[in-house]
C-alpha cells in the first residue's frame, strides 16, 4: 500500500485506493465493446476473428497498463473505432492493401508518431493545424463510422446505379439492429455505465433465443494463439510514395483522436490543459499511445488510442494511473472469455458503429461555419470521409480546399508552413490516381 501511495501519489491527487479501483472498474464497463466491435471489423480485412479477440484484449490491457505505469494518468488505451473502420475499409478494402501492408502502414505511422510525441515537432502541429479542421476530422470521422454501420446492417443499400436507398427494415437482423441503436442511445442518455456492451449483449441474446445464432459452448477458455497475426505486418510493400497521405492520415487522426479525448478527460481531472509543451502527463501519455501503436502493429492489431471513456472513470473520482492499472488488469481477465466473444453475431455489433458515429459526428457544434475557408474546407472533410470511404481523401481534400480559400480571400497569414507542408501531402493522392 505504501509503495501504491508514494508511485502514484494517492493523498496529493485526493484519491484512494478503493476510489482508484472502482473507477478502473467503471471504465472496463464503459469500454469492453471495443472487444467486440474491434475483433469484428478486423476479421472483415480478413485477419482471423479468434485471434483478433485475443489481441484486441491483450494490447487493451497492455497499452492501459503503460498508460498507468508510465503516465500516471486515468486513461485507457485501446483500438480506435475509427481508426479500426479505416484500417478495413479504407486501406484495405478501398486502397486494396493486404492486412499485412495495412498493419506495417500502422506500425510506421507508430514510429513517426513516437518520433512526435518525443520531441517539440507536437507541438509545431498541434499549433499550425487549425483547430476548426481537427473537429471537422472528428465529425468525418463519425460520418464514416455510422456510414459503415449503416451499410454493414443492410440499412442502407447501393443500388445498380450506385444510388444509396432504404435497404429491407422488415429483415430480422436490421430490427435487431435497429433494436440495437434504439437501447445504446437510451442508455447512453440515461448515463447508464456500459450502454454499449449491454446494447450488444442483447441483441445478441435475442439472436440466440430466435436461434439465428448458437449460444456459447462454453463461458470460459484458454487464450487463442497469436501466431497467425503476430509480427506479420509488412514494411516493404507499403514502400510507396503514393501511401504517404495514407499513413499520415492515421498518424494526423490518432494525433488529434487522443489530443481530443485527452482534452474532454482533463475537464474533468482537471490536466492536460497546456498544450503548449509543458505538461508533462500530456506528454507522456502521447508517448504511451505511441509506443502502444507501435507494438499494436507487431501484435496484429490497427492503431491504438485513447479513449472517451475513461471519463466515465474520472467521473467516479479516478485521479492517477493507478485507475489505469485496474482497467488493465480487468481487461486482461477478459483473456478468458474468447467463448462468449465468438457466438456474438456481427448484426449486433454494427449498431455500436451508428451510435458512436453519431456521437462523434456531434464536434460538428464547435466549428466555426461563419467563417468561410473553414466552412467550405470542413464540408468537404466530413462529406467526402463517408462518400469515398476514405478519411485520407476526406481530410486532403479539406486541407487543399482551405489553403486554396485562404488565397482566395488573401488572408495569407492564416498560410503557415504546417499548412504548406500538408497541403503539398494531400495532392500527393490525387497526383498518382490520375
Amino acid at each position: 500500500m505504501k509503495f501504491l501511495e508514494k508511485y502514484f501519489q494517492l493523498k496529493q491527487n485526493h484519491t484512494t485506493l478503493k476510489t482508484e479501483a472502482l473507477a478502473g472498474f467503471t471504465i472496463f464497463l464503459t469500454m469492453l465493446y471495443i472487444i467486440p466491435v474491434g475483433s469484428q471489423i478486423l476479421s472483415e480485412a480478413g485477419m482471423p476473428k479468434n485471434e483478433l479477440i485475443t489481441v484486441v484484449s491483450l494490447v487493451t490491457a497492455l497499452a492501459t497498463l503503460l498508460t498507468g505505469l508510465w503516465a500516471n494518468t486515468p486513461v485507457a488505451m485501446s483500438v480506435g473505432m475509427g481508426l479500426v473502420a479505416y484500417f478495413t475499409y479504407g486501406l484495405v478494402q478501398g486502397m486494396g492493401l493486404s492486412w499485412e501492408q495495412a498493419l506495417g502502414a500502422v506500425f510506421l505511422s507508430g514510429i513517426i508518431f513516437m518520433i512526435i510525441s518525443f520531441t517539440r515537432i507536437r507541438v509545431w502541429i498541434m499549433q499550425s493545424i487549425p483547430k476548426d479542421l481537427r473537429f471537422a476530422l472528428c465529425a468525418g470521422l463519425g460520418a464514416f463510422i455510422a456510414a459503415i454501420g449503416l451499410k454493414s446492417l443492410g440499412f442502407i443499400t447501393i443500388t445498380s446505379s450506385g444510388l444509396m436507398t432504404l435497404g429491407n427494415i422488415s429483415s430480422p437482423h436490421i430490427l435487431i439492429g435497429i433494436f440495437g441503436v434504439v437501447v445504446m442511445l437510451l442508455l447512453h442518455t440515461l448515463k447508464i455505465q456500459g450502454a454499449f456492451i449491454i446494447g450488444i449483449l442483447l441483441c445478441s441474446a435475442i439472436s440466440w433465443i430466435l436461434g439465428d445464432s448458437s449460444l456459447p459452448s462454453n463461458i470460459f477458455s484458454s487464450p487463442s494463439s497469436i501466431s497467425g497475426i503476430a509480427m506479420k505486418f509488412d514494411l516493404i510493400g507499403i514502400m510507396n510514395v503514393a501511401l504517404i497521405p495514407a499513413i499520415i492520415a492515421l498518424l494526423i487522426t490518432d494525433l488529434f483522436d487522443s489530443l481530443g479525448t485527452l482534452a474532454g478527460v482533463g475537464a474533468k481531472a482537471k490536466m492536460f490543459q497546456d498544450v503548449s509543451g509543458k505538461d508533462k502527463k500530456l506528454e507522456k501519455t502521447l508517448q504511451a499511445d505511441a509506443i502502444a501503436t507501435t507494438a499494436g502493429a507487431m501484435f496484429g492489431v490497427s492503431t491504438t488510442t485513447a479513449f472517451l471513456e475513461s471519463s466515465a472513470g474520472v467521473a467516479i473520482g479516478g485521479r492517477t494511473g493507478l485507475t489505469a492499472v485496474f482497467t488493465a488488469i480487468f481487461f486482461a481477465l477478459t483473456l478468458f472469455l474468447l467463448p462468449v466473444f465468438s457466438a456474438i453475431p456481427d448484426y449486433a455489433i454494427y449498431p455500436t458503429l451508428i451510435v458512436v458515429g453519431a456521437l462523434m459526428f456531434s464536434e460538428i457544434r464547435h466549428i466555426n461555419f461563419s467563417d468561410l475557408p473553414v466552412c467550405i474546407a470542413s464540408f468537404f472533410t466530413i462529406i467526402l470521409m463517408p462518400l469515398s470511404s476514405s478519411i485520407t481523401t476526406g481530410l486532403a481534400s479539406g486541407f487543399i480546399i482551405y489553403v486554396l480559400m485562404c488565397a482566395f480571400k488573401r488572408q495569407w497569414q492564416r498560410i503557415n508552413t504546417g499548412v504548406i507542408i500538408l497541403f503539398v501531402i494531400s495532392l500527393i493522392p490525387f497526383i498518382f490516381q490520375s
